[in-house]
């Protein structure tokens, strides 16, 4: 069996009430619901949340909300990997033996089924711990710069001053889209960025982090410059 899991608690504070905020026409958390749907990956695609409001948007959309989040899982501090955790042990313990949970945000519209799909593949072609979505950063990370209390400018890495970009190792960064996992690495809570995770690649510009107001503007201008070309 596997499962989708969609974590949405109803506490965001920079954005209120993010998940189910609408965005280019539709819940936020429809987009990620959607396109779990339309992979053909999953048995079933739940959304884990405390939040009634959210959990009535996530049934209309085709989720299952099979159990409430209890509230010391809903909090500022707890990590992603807790909530699968949490939702693979309630599957156990409803008789529902999960092969592979995929951790999918709620704010991820750009998300899409056929790379829910490439990630899928590489988890049976190479059976590591983890499959997620990554993109590369823009600029050379080595050329990083630090700002000090006085205002004074230095580099993270001085030595690459003069190194030429082509000759710079490649940085990538967590897409925040996707996250394939076995039952037993959410389980024993196995750290997802290690060599025991494959990445699926991603183009930058369908990869943006939603945590604020200035966000959410960009990633709707993204998204429908990216309809108006199709």
């Amino acid at each position: 069996m596997t499962v989708a899991v969609i974590p949405a608690r109803g506490g965001s504070k920079r954005i209120p009430r993010k998940n189910i905020k609408p965005f280019c026409g539709k819940p936020m958390i429809a987009w990620s619901i959607e396109a779990a749907l339309a992979s053909g990956c999953f048995d079933k695609v739940i959304v884990s949340t405390d939040d009634d409001e959210i959990a009535a948007v996530a049934q209309a959309y085709g989720a299952w909300v099979p159990f409430k989040r209890p509230a010391n899982l809903s909090d500022d501090y707890t990590g992603t990997t807790d909530v699968i955790k949490h939702a693979a042990q309630w599957l156990a313990a409803a008789g529902y033996e999960s092969d592979y949970l995929c951790c999918l945000y709620a704010t991820a519209p750009f998300i899409r089924a056929e790379d829910l799909q490439r990630g899928r593949a590489v988890m049976d072609a190479s059976t590591p711990d983890y499959v997620f979505s990554a993109t590369t950063y823009a600029f050379p990370i080595q050329r990083a710069l630090k700002v000090d209390e006085q205002g004074q400018v230095s580099m993270f890495q001085p030595e690459h001053f003069t190194t030429r970009s082509q000759d710079l190792t490649e940085a990538w960064h967590d897409a925040g889209q996707f996250y394939w996992g076995t039952r037993a690495a959410w389980l024993e809570k196995r750290p997802i960025f290690s060599s025991s995770a494959r990445l699926i690649e991603l183009p930058r510009h369908r990869v943006q982090d939603i945590d604020t107001p200035e966000d959410w503007a960009r990633a709707e201008w993204l998204f429908k410059a990216m309809q108006a070309g199709q």
